[in-house]
């Protein structure tokens, strides 16, 4: 139902100390939409419950999605966030050909649904559970809101991604807007330009919903306070499921079990950028060295209505009823994982762990 999967050096840390929450300090959440609720539930038990009366530092690093689930967990009830995020977002109704304006209208009510009068002031002040979301600055065509000039410049990432990743940056820059207590850096292969920006009350609505403007589907955000001036979108255009190391310079428990990283997905098959998505690249092994990787298993996700995971598909290929209906029982069903989750750790059931095979 649960499936656990490890780098080499995680695995032999869990093996050695037991799965316990304090041997992580990372925490990541991949882009992906509506994906994301197939998680709705192991995310509920691991910020009401694992991670529940934690005293030392973890980083949320999120593009998209992952970017608000963060969002939610950083606050000072990140159950009741979660749930609000899940409520609101699946309850969605567009109109029957929705423009930019539209949906990037809903996407601000759901932020501020999600955020409440104090989110914002409760995530900039949390110490304990640091929120980083990641942006991307788009350069060039990719800037403009003119639907064919920007999927001129769409077509163009496609084919700098597919001579090469790096190239990626005469297009775009990561910004990563975190918590001004944060000291996370990543260490990209790919040496995609980085750069860091505090969160604070005037950015925090801006780089959220940044984070989730998805190219084509919704308007780019410009001008983010305390940022260069210019066109900020989707964070999973670079980072959809993450490929890079992150670096924490404090060192809050014992070095040798300090910077393990837990990686709740919607599959065992992570794609490094948005380009990747039907591209054979692999992310590097290195990079999921320290990594554990929770996800359902195929046979899960088979006793779904429609045998699958939701979908931004879900928006266009099922009638409104019927999307909130299934989309429902995901939700509901997903608790079945956190009580395989909790059953793991009461038998700490570590043989069931597998290892990364890319």
């Amino acid at each position: 139902m649960l499936e656990i999967y490890a780098g080499s050096n995680a695995l032999k840390t869990i093996q050695k100390h037991g799965f316990k929450q304090e041997l992580f300090t990372n925490f990541l959440g991949a882009s992906g939409g509506p994906k994301w609720f197939c998680l709705f539930g192991l995310d509920k038990y691991l910020f009401g419950d694992f991670f529940k009366n934690r005293s030392t530092e973890l980083n949320i690093v999120g593009s998209s999605a992952g970017a608000f689930r963060a969002a939610c967990f950083a606050q000072n009830d990140p159950v009741a966030a979660i749930e609000r995020l899940a409520d609101k977002y699946s309850h969605t109704v567009y109109s029957e050909k929705p423009d930019l304006a539209e949906i990037t209208k809903t996407a601000i009510d759901l932020l501020d649904y999600v955020f409440g009068d104090t989110g914002p002031n409760e995530i900039i002040a949390n110490d304990i559970f640091k929120a980083h979301f990641i942006v991307a600055k788009s350069n060039g065509l990719v800037s403009f809101e003119n639907k064919l000039i920007q999927m001129a410049g769409l077509i163009s990432s496609i084919l700098l991604n597919k001579i090469d990743r790096r190239l990626l940056n005469v297009q775009y820059e990561r910004f990563v807007y975190h918590s001004p207590l944060s000291t996370v850096k990543i260490d990209d292969p790919y040496k995609l330009n980085t750069q860091y920006v505090d969160l604070n009350i005037n950015n925090i609505r801006k780089a959220l919903l940044a984070s989730g403007s998805i190219p084509y589907v919704m308007e780019g955000i410009k001008n983010i306070p305390g940022s260069p001036k210019g066109m900020y979108r989707d964070g999973g255009i670079i980072d959809y499921h993450f490929d890079f190391l992150l670096e924490n310079t404090n060192k809050n428990i014992n070095n040798e079990i300090n910077n393990l990283t837990l990686y709740p997905h919607f599959n065992a098959e992570p794609k490094a950028g948005w380009f990747d998505k039907s591209s054979s690249r692999k992310v590097l092994a290195k990079n999921y060295d320290n990594i554990v990787l929770m996800c359902p298993s195929k046979a899960f996700i088979a006793s779904l209505p429609f045998q699958k995971i939701p979908d931004r598909n879900d928006f266009k290929n099922i009638d409104a009823d019927t999307r909130i209906k299934y989309w429902q029982t995901v939700l509901s069903e997903t608790d079945k994982l956190a009580d395989h989750f909790n059953e793991f750790l009461v038998k700490q059931a570590i043989s069931q762990i597998k290892q990364f095979d890319f």
